[in-house]
């Protein structure tokens, strides 16, 4: 998995996706056209041929990056690779298609949907009477009652990751008849979709000891086009097998290898036949397509132009083969990376029947500003920080080498080509170097002496001096701050004040009013409108007011770091190491120099990609740090624990749930609740759209781009590769029959 990512939906919120290539781990302001997300910036790329142009049978083997440890979604340690194998071995009522929207899938359903709203919400599912499980029963209510009760979260003998969405139901019933089931929900619940996909069998969800250790290791039963045959712990593969009892289009493929490839042996393994597709990083692929050899096509920059890399290779070994020093610099060069130059050129041979599909994943990288203390504990600071950024050109670096569309992401909640996308990115603002120099100054930084930083001190930044600016720190509209009162919400002058109740009006703007100053000056924004961040800003200099836009900052600031206290303005920059981290790091340092350009320094530290999300992002041991969200088709759902406002759980620690910034208001909350119970989806895009400009005007996450998706596949493959938002059609993957051919990308 990429370390700019995250995992299954089951647990989509619980583990973050932490690279631009290599680890893992949507709605928005009411002013965004409804048109904004009716095209994804990329369409997927996956050899699409219809099923005739197929061969039958063959064994795809497709890289991982690890074995699953469980075969349940719904564990806390499931992950991409759970997924993978649910989607091709279990039934889901409802999948993801191109778009990034839930479909109903035909092979299960012939119906579902919402029959009675009074006096409580009931959906009734028709079942496809074709459906039955691997053992010949028919899937029916029992199924599905079997996982309510699994995962409702009212009996803890279920280890499960999470119980959205089912703690809404009051019973599970059989309907008319053995094709009908009938769920009645205690609460409504807009994202009722997202249940039961994927859908266990009675046998692993019916007792707490078959959910929590029977379904970790084997899936007796099962209901897609494929059957778990085989987990193989020595050789690292898990084969999945044709379900002879499959009743829908039948498996192309005779099996699919989940084969466990490091990122880094990727290229080796596709170029001797290990394995047929793999997700790659950014220097693989432009290796593979060097090696392709089409002149003039690459879209990757690399130093071989429109040669092989291979014949480029041979041509520096006749050129400096009689330069001893020359030669035996350049083979050290190559040894280090690839080995001997032999086994690089043969694999260059190898990979000349490889080929790069590339799309763009339902994932977005942000730069993460963690709220909990220090400088970035006053919203002021973070909004400088944000109007450093220059979110284009960080999208440029990483998408435009690529050939890939290069638009920074607008949104928290949902991604273009979605229903609830809109760019939300002005209710926070864009890159303005005068004002991000204003609003440090308003909190107190600004250019003077500095303390000598003796042994054992400590610089500004969270955990640091966690804490350290008191109230004043805190930011206005009731975010919360960790170490602040959470019955009062304070403005920047230590002043509490209750949110109010009743800022939403008849029509859906919030009527305005001032948090500082006596409001001379005050730039008003709707809540539902794209710039109500600044809405308490005033123009008198008090503490916690903000520098309206175009203040200028006190002469000199620009000329060197921003100091307060005598403490220099440093934010720690936690980085992920290794190989697969090359991109994120390429990033953090382009957003470095933007940020010393208005004053604030960076110390970048660099920590081990097994410990980076687990002992930093996760514990809060971070200022800045970057990594990776996916989108959901469920946004009400999925994103709401991300974005919680954090609050002090019974032994007095702080309960975060994922949101990691630690940044949230009340409002956020409300919108997310009031999405999650409406019926009307116009009505929920528009108050998912609503929350994702609060997100924004908060500026605990800048969203940067949507991340890159490069998979490597052997040439005659058939849709199979970058997929985009869509849910893979396991069974119409295969090899091209002698002479077909693939539509046209």
């Amino acid at each position: 998995m990429s370390y700019d990512g995250v995992g299954p939906r089951a647990v989509i919120r619980s583990v973050a996706f932490l690279t631009a290539g290599a680890l893992a781990v949507p709605l928005l302001a009411g002013c965004g056209s409804d048109d904004e997300g009716s095209k994804p910036l990329a369409a997927q790329d996956i050899a699409s041929a219809k099923r005739e142009q197929i061969g039958d049978g063959g064994t795809l083997r497709w890289a991982v990056d690890a074995m699953p440890q469980t075969l349940n979604t719904f564990q806390a340690d499931a992950d991409a690779g759970t997924t993978r194998i649910a989607q091709a071995v279990l039934p889901a009522m409802f999948r993801i298609d191109a778009e990034g929207r839930p479909q109903r899938d035909a092979d299960y359903l012939d119906s579902a949907r919402v029959v009675e709203t009074e006096p409580k919400q009931v959906v009734v599912y028709r079942l496809n009477q074709q459906a039955v499980w691997s053992d010949g029963r028919e899937i029916g209510a029992a199924d599905f009652a079997a996982q309510w009760r699994a995962l409702s979260g009212k009996d803890s003998a279920y280890w499960t990751a999470r119980n959205a969405g089912y703690d809404r139901i009051e019973k599970v019933e059989r309907g008319a008849n053995d094709l009908e089931v009938r769920v009645t929900f205690a609460r409504p619940y807009a994202d009722w979709k997202s249940l039961f996909s994927p859908l266990y069998p009675k046998d692993v969800t019916g007792t707490a000891n078959s959910f929590n250790d029977g379904a970790r290791k084997k899936l007796k039963v099962s209901a897609g086009p494929f059957t778990v045959q085989k987990i193989d712990t020595e050789e690292k593969d898990v084969v999945l097998a044709r379900n002879p009892r499959w009743w829908g289009h039948p498996a192309k493929l005779s099996e699919i290898v989940l084969h466990e490839v490091p990122r880094d042996k990727r290229a080796a393994a596709l170029a001797d036949g290990t394995v047929d597709v793999a997700d790659v990083d950014p220097g693989d692929a432009d290796r593979i397509t060097q090696a392709a050899g089409a002149q003039g096509s690459s879209p990757f920059k690399g130093p071989a132009g429109g040669r092989t890399a291979a014949k480029a290779l041979r041509s520096w070994a006749l050129v400096h083969g009689s330069d001893e020093k020359a030669a035996d610099r350049e083979r050290r060069a190559l040894e280090a990376g690839h080995g001997t130059l032999t086994t690089y050129l043969d694999q260059q041979d190898g990979l000349r029947g490889i080929q790069v599909r590339k799309s763009l994943e339902p994932v977005y990288t942000q730069l993460a500003l963690n709220g909990a203390g220090g400088p970035l504990a006053d919203e002021r600071v973070r909004h400088a920080v944000a109007h450093a950024l220059n979110r284009q050109e960080l999208a440029d670096l990483v998408l435009k080498p690529l050939g890939l569309p290069a638009v920074p992401v607008g949104s928290h909640l949902a991604l273009s080509g979605q229903d609830a996308y809109a760019d939300n990115s002005d209710a926070l603002g864009g890159q303005d170097a005068a004002q991000a120099q204003a609003l440090l100054t308003d909190a107190g930084w600004v250019r003077g002496p500095v303390k000598d930083q003796k042994k054992g001190d400590k610089a500004a930044g969270a955990e640091r001096d966690k804490g350290e600016d008191g109230p004043d720190s805190a930011a206005g509209d009731g975010t919360y701050i960790v170490g602040v009162d959470d019955d009062v919400e304070h403005n920047g002058d230590g002043k509490g004040h209750a949110e109010s109740s009743d800022r939403d009006k008849p029509g859906g703007r919030e009527s305005a009013h001032d948090h500082a100053g006596d409001g001379s000056g005050a730039q008003r924004f709707a809540q539902d409108g794209k710039q109500y961040a600044r809405e308490h800003l005033t123009q008198g200099g008090a503490p916690g007011a903000y520098a309206p836009k175009g203040t200028a900052a006190p002469a000199g600031t620009m000329t060197g770091p921003l100091a307060k206290d005598g403490k220099p303005l440093t934010l720690r920059f936690v980085l992920p190491s290794g190989p697969g981290s090359d991109m994120l790091r390429k990033v953090a340092d382009r957003v470095t120099a933007m940020l010393a350009k208005v004053g604030i320094t960076t110390e970048i530290t660099k920590v081990s990609e097994d410990s980076y999300f687990r002992d930093h992002i996760a514990s809060g041991q971070y200022d800045l740090a970057l990594y990776s969200w996916p989108s959901s088709a469920y946004p009400a759902t999925d994103a709401r624990p991300v974005y919680a406002k954090p609050v002090p759980a019974a032994d007095g620690s702080l309960n975060v749930q994922q949101n990691y910034t630690r940044v949230g208001t009340d409002r956020i909350d409300q919108l997310f609740d009031q999405a999650v119970a409406t019926l009307d989806e116009d009505e929920e895009r528009d108050l998912i759209r609503k929350a994702d400009a609060r997100i924004w005007a908060t500026a605990g996450s800048i969203p940067l781009y949507q991340r890159p998706q490069l998979v490597a596949t052997r040439a005659g493959l058939a849709n199979v590769g970058a997929f985009g938002f869509q849910t893979p059609v396991y069974e119409d993957m295969g090899f091209l029959k002698k002479g077909a051919k693939p539509a046209p990308r």
